[in-house]
């Protein structure tokens, strides 16, 4: 019998999947959590052998919750179900230890394959998913055309830090940061700073997870 936990902060969503498992021949559910930091206090305590995991939850994201799952219940595999496709989650996702990752538009039978697969100890890997990443290794670096300095002010730019802050961590001039900041606009064909920084984002260069 594979044991099961789901985490998914969408109610609907939890109680549909919840049923969908707990009808599954040779699966039980022994739990469901609405946020990252519940399904890790629950795979300590219900040690199951697979936890179905959303990303985008509150209190500690998926990707937090998997990352501490693993390194403290490595025996625990985390299989990531969400609607998120994007090449910097799923990077994200795996990188903190997920065996695999499904996107929610698949059907049911895939879904009970994948929990199975996870069991066995595989890697179930959504087509899109690894199209993603592939596609990724091929294409040129986004960053190429900024220099190292200019790279350091999109990073801050993208934690939110005014010019005035950003001249301050750098110890350079206001005038400065502005210069760079017209470089590098330019570059990424964006107009702005709201720009920019959701430009980062789509790339993958967002602020870490809290």
């Amino acid at each position: 019998m594979i044991r099961v936990l789901l985490a998914d902060d969408h109610g609907v969503i939890r109680d549909g999947l919840g049923r969908l498992i707990a009808a599954l021949d040779g699966i039980e559910l022994v739990g469901v959590a609405a946020d990252g930091a519940d399904a890790l206090a629950q795979t300590l305590t219900s040690a199951p052998d697979v936890v179905l995991m959303d990303l985008e939850m509150p209190e500690m994201d998926g990707i937090e919750a998997t990352r501490r799952i693993v390194a403290e219940r490595p025996a625990t595999a985390v299989l990531v179900l969400t609607s998120f496709s994007e090449r910097a989650r799923i990077v994200g996702a795996l990188e903190a230890g997920a065996c695999g990752y499904l996107l929610k538009d698949v059907d049911a039978a895939q879904v009970a394959e994948g929990i199975r697969a996870a069991a066995r100890g595989e890697s179930p890997l959504d087509p899109r998913a690894a199209r993603t990443i592939l596609t990724a290794r091929t294409a040129p670096d986004p960053l190429a055309a900024l220099s190292a300095r200019e790279r350091e002010v999109l990073e801050l730019l993208v934690e939110g830090l005014p010019n005035k802050l950003i001249a301050r961590r750098l110890e350079i001039s206001e005038k400065t940061v502005k210069s760079h900041l017209t470089s590098i606009f330019r570059a990424l064909g964006v107009t702005d700073r709201t720009q920019a920084a959701l430009w980062a984002e789509r790339h993958g260069l967002g602020p870490p997870a809290t």
